[in-house]
This record gives C-alpha cells, sequence and structure tokens, in this order.
C-alpha cells in the first residue's frame, strides 16, 4: 500500500527518483532554508531542507560512519574535530564514539536543525548534542574558520565538512580558499573530510572538488557509497599532508575499532574501509582527466 505523499527529487535535468511517505510532522522556513520532517513506511523519519534530502532515521549510518570513520580511523589517536554543519548531530556522534576524543566542535548556522534533531531525530545523534565533550556554535562556519579559530588559535584533528550542496551561499565552503582555510586550523596530522557528490550524475562537481583540494593538500582519497536516501553512488573525501587511508590496512583498521571499543558500526570495518577506495575505471579515468 502506497503512503499518501511520494516526495522526489532530482539528480539531473533527465533523471531523479522518490520515496513515498506518510505523514509531515513539521514543516516551515528560517532565514536560511525551508525544512521538513516526514514520516517514511522505508526510511523512518527523514528530514528535508530546500526540497533535498538530507538524513533519515534508518540509512544516516551510509552516510555518517563513511565520512568519518575513514579518516578519524586512518588518524592514530583523535582528539579534537570540527564538524561545520552537521546539526542532526550524526557526524559529532560518529566522532564521539572515539575514548580519545576530548572535544568536538560543531557549528551549524542554523539553530532550528538542532531543535529539529533534538526533536525528532535521536535515533541520528543518539545523545551526542548533550555530551559535554561538544561544543554548540549556532553561527557561521565561514566566519567560524576564518576569524574565530584562528583567532583563539584553535587546532583540530579531524575537520568535518558536513554540508549541504555546493549551491548559493554554501558553494564558497566548497572552494579552494576555504579548505585551505580549513588546512590553517589542522594538527600537523590532521585531515579533512567532505561529501562531494554523485560522480554519475554530477561528474563535474565531483572532479572539481577533487583538483581543488589537491591544490591545497598533498594527498587526496576520494572514495564512493551507495547512499540509499542520496538515490545514487556518493563520492566523499579525505584530504590531508599526513594522512593516507589507503595505507591503513584491513586488519590494522579491525585492530583499531578493537582496540577503541567502538560499537554500534553498521557500514564500516576493516573490509569496506578498503572498498570504498577502490576505483571502478569511469571513474579512474574521470579523476584522471
Amino acid at each position: 500500500m502506497k503512503s499518501a505523499h511520494r516526495i522526489d527529487e532530482a539528480l539531473h535535468d533527465a533523471a531523479g527518483f522518490y520515496f513515498d511517505c506518510g505523514r509531515l510532522l513539521e514543516a516551515g522556513e528560517t532565514p536560511f532554508q525551508r525544512y521538513e520532517v516526514w514520516e517514511s513506511p522505508l526510511l523512518g523519519k527523514l528530514f528535508r531542507l530546500d526540497g533535498y534530502f538530507m538524513t533519515s532515521e534508518r540509512d544516516e549510518f551510509f552516510y555518517h560512519e563513511n565520512l568519518i570513520q575513514l579518516p578519524a580511523m586512518t588518524h592514530p589517536s583523535p582528539a579534537s574535530a570540527l564538524v561545520i554543519g552537521g546539526g542532526d548531530g550524526g557526524s559529532a556522534e560518529e566522532l564521539l564514539k572515539h575514548p580519545t576524543m576530548e572535544r568536538v566542535v560543531l557549528v551549524e548556522i542554523d539553530g532550528k536543525v538542532v531543535d529539529l534533531a533534538r526533536s525528532h531525530f535521536t535515533n541520528i545523534h543518539r545523545g551526542a548534542l548533550d555530551d559535554p565533550r561538544l561544543e554548540l556554535r549556532v553561527c557561521d562556519g565561514l566566519d567560524y574558520v576564518r576569524n574565530t579559530a584562528p583567532a583563539a588559535a584553535e587546532k583540530f584533528d579531524l575537520i568535518a565538512l558536513d554540508l549541504t550542496d555546493p549551491i548559493g551561499p554554501a558553494a564558497e565552503l566548497y572552494s579552494p580558499r576555504f579548505f585551505a582555510d580549513c588546512k590553517a586550523l589542522l594538527t600537523d596530522q590532521g585531515g579533512l573530510s567532505l561529501h562531494i557528490g554523485a560522480p554519475f550524475f554530477q561528474p563535474q562537481r565531483v572532479r572539481k572538488h577533487v583538483e581543488d583540494l589537491a591544490r591545497v593538500f598533498a594527498d587526496v582519497t576520494p572514495y564512493f557509497v551507495h547512499i540509499p536516501l542520496y538515490g545514487a553512488l556518493w563520492g566523499m573525501a579525505c584530504a590531508s599532508d599526513r594522512l593516507h587511508p589507503a595505507q591503513v590496512h584491513p586488519a590494522q583498521v579491525d585492530q583499531r575499532i578493537s582496540a577503541r571499543g567502538i560499537g554500534h558500526l553498521q557500514y564500516y570495518n576493516g573490509a569496506t574501509h578498503q572498498a570504498v577506495q577502490a576505483l571502478p575505471n569511469y571513474l579512474s579515468d574521470l579523476l584522471r582527466r
């Protein structure tokens, strides 16, 4: 039996996808964006911004575990992290699984996103928004990275750009200049991670992000994961001068997961750490060009 509402999203001028949804739980508009929270028979509660699917209860681990755990497990002992965006708390929750993590700064421009997470998405943040190691800053991430953090001499082992797509005001957060500003906040062994788009439907976007990262960082590792809510194979990247995910072998990843006592991983393990970095020929050709 179909739900009352079929909600779609375009991936390309000639392609898109949909999910059947039931009740609209909450909707409105902030000074920054339009939001919707839906009940979905397949994905549980799901969240949309400006007509784009952002996260859902049942598939969030595809995105959050890969965005965070690949760089975090590559790092020998992450103690501090910065999340730009990510007001749902999913990235913060993954970071706080690491027993060495002493401090996570979450910078979200729209406080309503955090309010919605507290009201509807406990199954995503799992209490991370109230963890004493979390510092929530409701402010502009661009200003925080360029002005606030440097003025306070902040340094982070990991930075995660958990952002909307590079459209409108968010586009500057994907620029080489912003990547360089982030790099200036990293410790010597620090690394940056972010999502870079759908390679089949958005090849130019994916290639440009990798090229721009490579202008700033010595090592850029693109990796690819199918994300149900995003309707496609989706790209991410880890960028660093010192972290090399390809050099951390599956057995070593599994050993670190065990040694750090990290549980509740629904996607990430040693085998997937290696597998998501394997590029089909069409992606190798795309990124070489």
